[in-house]
């Protein structure tokens, strides 16, 4: 169910996952959201980035990169991947709050403007810094009681990271980071954001049965406009998932990995 504003929560949500972008979610959390549902308890996913720009830009060059690699004109860009959510947390069966800020490449395009500067550290001057601090302050006082999911930044797309070290500095948070897929597939990229973390992690495998997986895989195949980019294709991306699920986990079960601060 889309809950269309905070205060329209009903329910004492268990688990609480902070996706940055429409995907991140399901890409890197869909076996734990699905394993989750299926014990009885109850999920929301909170996406951040999902508001639409003006439509008439103006569009740095690495917007105009994305749209042409999703084959989306800019005027479509939200209102289709908006879609894409939607299908893919109802093949979750999961709740979900779309918080209505702005990509990075729309938020601050004349700082964010290459693959560069948007996969690097975050400036100081970002908005989503006070953006976050208030949206994890509100979520953290209607939901004393949920664990909180952020990602842990593996990649270092500046969202991720802005969202990590928000989720760090909220008091009271019950909080672990999530591997943030497809990123973690690259070799050295887990390693290399482990040392650059000042606190220390311990790592946690999440398990779940083929179900789950099965879910995980409907979810981010309804991503239409990301998964030939990230993955080449369904297939391939169902291959990368599964094979990495299964070496996290014992044989015949399947696995996604958290980090939780000691």
């Amino acid at each position: 169910m889309h809950i269309e504003a905070l205060h329209n929560l009903r329910h004492a949500y268990s688990h609480v996952y902070l996706s940055p972008h429409l995907d991140d979610a399901a890409l890197s959390c869909g076996g734990a959201i699905s394993a989750a549902l299926e014990r009885g308890e109850r999920v929301l996913v909170v996406t951040l980035c999902t508001a639409a720009p003006p439509p008439e830009g103006p569009f740095n060059a690495v917007a105009r990169e994305f749209h042409a690699d999703w084959g989306l004109a800019a005027a479509d860009v939200m209102a289709v991947r908006l879609g894409e959510e939607r299908l893919a947390m109802e093949r979750l069966g999961c709740d979900y709050h779309w918080a209505g800020l702005l990509d990075a490449i729309y938020r601050v395009p004349e700082a964010y403007h290459s693959r560069a500067t948007l996969f690097a550290e975050p400036r100081a001057d970002d908005p989503l810094h006070a953006e976050l601090r208030e949206l994890l302050g509100t979520l953290r006082r209607h939901l004393p009681h949920a664990r909180f999911y952020a990602p842990l930044g593996v990649g270092s797309h500046v969202d991720h990271l802005v969202t990590y070290a928000a989720a760090l500095a909220t008091p009271g948070l019950r909080l672990a980071f999530y591997e943030d897929f497809h990123y973690v597939l690259q070799p050295g990229a887990l390693e290399q954001r482990l040392a650059a973390v000042a606190e220390y992690l311990a790592p946690c495998v999440v398990t779940f049965g083929e179900t789950a997986l099965a879910r995980r895989v409907e979810a981010i195949a309804a991503y239409g406009s990301q998964v030939g980019e990230l993955f080449g294709g369904v297939e391939p991306m169902k291959r990368a998932i599964t094979e990495h699920a299964a070496a996290l986990a014992a044989p015949g079960a399947y696995g996604e990995r958290l980090w939780e601060p000691v």
